[in-house]
């Protein structure tokens, strides 16, 4: 066990790595956050490429196949070193514990997402131009607008409680590779849960960063092969992006950051340990 902190000793190195996050500069939050917001765009996008040419008879095994690429993204975060605002969201454990204030676990927040949005976007940008979308006849570039069209037309409770159990388990991910000491250890722990999020079909703000402007500005092009009625994809345009986006962070926040926080932190901080033998 020595490659792996016990849950008890993870909890306090969250809450020592919440407290460093916190900080670091604004200039240092923005640029991190847009690095995050491009591996998550490329960990996006590549799913989508290894999965665009499967026939709907194949959906169980096609999602499986797209959340077994997808966790390229939070490896190059935690391993690489970027920051993420899901996964940000632990700062409220910092917080609880007293060793962040409201205001820097905000201003991280705020910073970090705003970082995260500039670099999905700017990923988009790139793919755009690369022509790559065209792939298989513009089969890739049809599933863009499928994927985001279908985010898009979601009601507020599915976007809301697909947005708890996204960061539930991206926050999950996230806890266990601060308690592997291994870059093995680390890409393990990721894998397996962002692995069930993609196959799940949850819903991801920072991913929806880059699924959705994707599919706006690629609508033009590739919709008549998508199949879809005008009325589908009347709702997949930037009103519709806002929409989705703000009720997957509120999901993401409560699921991941507040839900699993609480939990820990009852369980391992507060009085109820002290006569317990969890940790062990």
């Amino acid at each position: 066990m020595e490659n792996l902190l016990s849950p008890a000793e993870i909890t306090d190195a969250v809450i020592e790595v919440g407290r460093k996050k916190v900080n670091r500069t604004n200039q240092q939050m923005l640029l991190l956050g847009i690095l995050a917001g491009i591996f998550i765009a490329l960990g996006a996008y590549t799913s989508n490429m290894v999965i665009h040419t499967f026939s709907p008879e194949n959906y169980g095994l096609m999602k499986f196949v797209q959340g077994a690429v997808f966790p390229v993204g939070l490896i190059l975060v935690i391993v690489a070193g970027a920051e993420l605002f899901t996964g940000n969201t632990l700062i409220f454990l910092s917080f609880m514990d007293k060793k962040v204030s409201v205001k820097k676990m905000l201003n991280n927040w705020v910073w970090v997402y705003i970082g995260n949005f500039i670099g999905s976007i700017l990923f988009v940008a790139l793919i755009h131009y690369s022509g790559l979308l065209n792939a298989s006849g513009g089969r890739l570039g049809a599933l863009h607008v499928k994927i985001a069209a279908g985010k898009t037309s979601l009601t507020i409770i599915e976007i809301f409680t697909r947005g708890i159990l996204a960061n539930f388990v991206v926050c999950l991910a996230v806890w266990m590779a601060i308690g592997c000491k291994t870059m093995t250890g680390k890409v393990l722990a990721i894998w397996f849960p962002i692995m069930a999020f993609v196959a799940g079909g949850f819903e991801h703000s920072v991913a929806n960063m880059y699924y959705i402007p994707a599919g706006i500005i690629e609508k033009i092009n590739y919709s008549s092969l998508t199949g879809l009625s005008s009325v589908k994809l009347a709702t997949l345009n930037w009103n519709g992006f806002a929409y989705n986006l703000i009720y997957s962070t509120l999901g993401n926040i409560l699921g991941g950051g507040i839900f699993i926080s609480i939990m820990y932190y009852v369980i391992f901080k507060s009085n109820l340990d002290k006569s317990s033998s969890v940790e062990e």
